[in-house]
């Protein structure tokens, strides 16, 4: 039995969140068929969450990232210099995270 709350609660945002990378046409295909009957305005809502929530938690992610990078990238060059381009590029590799988040939000609106 699975006894801490969080993991819990991640596990089934996770899940979900597979849905919807995995199966998209179907929330799509939901969208369109309720455009038919007058609700076009919830899913066109529901779109814009979708891609506020896309491009809001990559920039948290990424900004964590950063700050975890970063903070071991100031100590490591700090015995190290010659490591610094190497720093650099994993905090470009950090920073690809919240692009990513944009694609993926651009991609939702393109939908509607």
């Amino acid at each position: 039995m699975i006894r801490n709350k969080n993991a819990v609660v991640s596990l089934v945002v996770g899940f979900i969140a597979g849905f919807l990378f995995l199966f998209p046409d179907a929330v799509f295909a939901a969208a369109s068929e309720a455009a038919g009957s007058g609700m076009e305005e919830k899913w066109m809502g529901l779109a814009y969450i979708a891609a506020s929530l896309a491009v809001g938690l990559a920039c948290i992610g990424s900004g964590f990232a950063v700050a975890r990078i970063g903070s071991a990238g100031i100590g490591a060059m700090s015995e190290k210099a010659e490591l610094t381009g190497r720093v650099l590029i994993f905090l470009g590799l950090a920073e690809g995270i919240a692009i990513y988040g944009l694609i993926i939000a651009i991609m939702i609106l393109n939908k509607l």
